[in-house]
């Protein structure tokens, strides 16, 4: 018998293919039909997700555009020494000239002066004033070109100049994420901005202070919501969930403003309470244009936010556990705050996670209430996409913040423990 098992060789399937490659044939046809069903939402997390977030590290250290517009500028620049206190000698002023008279003709000058500008003021007005006349030059005959370009704009003759051109032309740098800290890079190193443009530092403890005040009074006034619609019977709860729900049939834009118009001095808030007599028509409330007012504004935007999951939670929560504890002898307070209150913990956390995440990404109800003491970083970033174009200033702090939300998460997961955090 056992001669024969082993003459009968490999077991076959039903179309006379070994088992197990017919096996191994089907198994992968089932990881590709599941890999087809899950292909869209895949490109879609690729697309809408991974490349921005990509693009955003990329743009933040890139600085092609020096050496692309200036390559024998760049070259000639390589030679002269920015602490010497003199300018450049007649080399690099007539590759200046090569470079400019193509970068002209390809209209790129005035896109160079702009991200130079960023690190120097002026550099913008200096680049395209002079771009008109040296674009008439010819590089072959109308040389030297030193004292013509001093002639042309007295910039040239500066070695800042020369020296803010050097030290930002790598096509890798790290300006931007020092100028995302309140530094700069000079040709000394990295150093800290004058105090007058110091505020970027500033706007993130402003962000992540007001955000976890923000988590903290959603936490305060969810947490009694969901209490009772998780003890109400169920008819009742799910007249009141749509209270819960109805915000978000409502346009951002016109809830923000809204509390616009509730917040001002002679909104609503404040004219009831003139009228009751709380305080003195002259000595109305300032509850816009601050803090104050971005707090209650995305307080009440992002509420519901933090009761849907504490909701779910204590949904889960068995009632007859605060039962037996009351049988027990166990006080009402007692029972909430040893049996009750443990189990929701995870709704809390979810919660919190959920709301904080949204309020330090917030921009446009710190816009529209916060003024300028109640603005957060995102303000500043969305400054710097739409307004002053510097893509990359913005893109350095978007990678700065995403890096803070990934701290924070990774702080959270390690006291806390992120498996403890459940949506019901």
């Amino acid at each position: 018998m056992t001669d024969a098992s082993q003459n009968a060789g490999p077991m076959l399937a039903a179309d006379g293919t070994p088992l197990k490659q017919s096996l191994a044939r089907s198994l992968r046809r089932q990881k590709l039909r599941a890999l087809m069903l899950i292909a869209p939402l895949l490109l879609f997390v690729i697309f809408s997700f991974i490349v921005p977030i990509a693009s955003m590290l990329f743009r933040s250290v890139e600085n092609s555009i020096v050496q692309e517009t200036l390559p024998l500028t760049v070259e000639a620049l390589q030679n002269w020494d920015e602490f010497s206190g003199e300018t450049p000698d007649e080399t690099v002023y007539d590759a200046f000239v090569r470079d400019m008279v193509v970068a002209v003709d390809n209209k790129t000058h005035t896109r160079l002066g702009s991200r130079l500008n960023y690190e120097e003021t002026g550099m913008s007005s200096l680049f395209r004033r002079s771009g008109r006349k040296l674009g008439k030059l010819d590089p072959e005959t109308d040389g030297p070109f030193k004292e013509q370009l001093i002639e042309i704009h007295e910039g040239w003759g500066e070695p800042q100049t020369w020296a803010v051109i050097k030290t930002h032309s790598p096509a890798v740098t790290n300006g931007y994420f020092l100028n995302a800290v309140d530094m700069r890079r000079t040709p000394e190193g990295a150093q800290s901005q004058p105090e007058d443009k110091q505020i970027l530092i500033k706007l993130f403890g402003r962000t992540l202070f007001m955000s976890l005040i923000i988590t903290g009074a959603c936490i305060l006034l969810a947490y009694p919501v969901s209490y009772l619609l998780a003890t109400l019977p169920m008819r009742v709860s799910n007249m009141l969930m749509i209270l819960v729900l109805l915000p978000f049939w409502t346009s951002l834009l016109v809830r923000t403003s809204a509390w616009k118009v509730m917040l001002q001095q002679q909104g609503v808030i404040n004219e009831t309470l003139v009228w009751l007599g709380l305080v003195a028509d002259d000595a109305r409330l300032v509850i816009i244009n601050n803090q104050f007012g971005t707090i209650i504004a995305m307080t009440h935007i992002l509420l519901p936010f933090m009761i849907l999951p504490m909701y779910s939670v204590m949904q889960t929560i068995p009632p007859y556990y605060t039962r037996a504890a009351k049988s027990m002898g166990a006080t009402n307070w007692t029972t909430f705050w040893r049996i009750y209150f443990p189990q929701s913990i995870p709704g809390i956390g979810a919660g919190s996670i959920l709301v904080f995440i949204l309020a330090i990404g917030y921009y446009i109800t710190p816009e529209i209430v916060g003024g300028t003491k109640g603005v957060f970083i995102s303000n500043r970033i969305a400054y710097h996409i739409s307004s002053s174009l510097n893509w990359g200033l913005a893109a350095a702090l978007g990678t700065i913040l995403l890096a803070v939300v990934m701290l924070l998460y990774w702080c959270y997961d390690k006291i806390v423990g992120i498996d403890n955090v459940k949506l019901g």
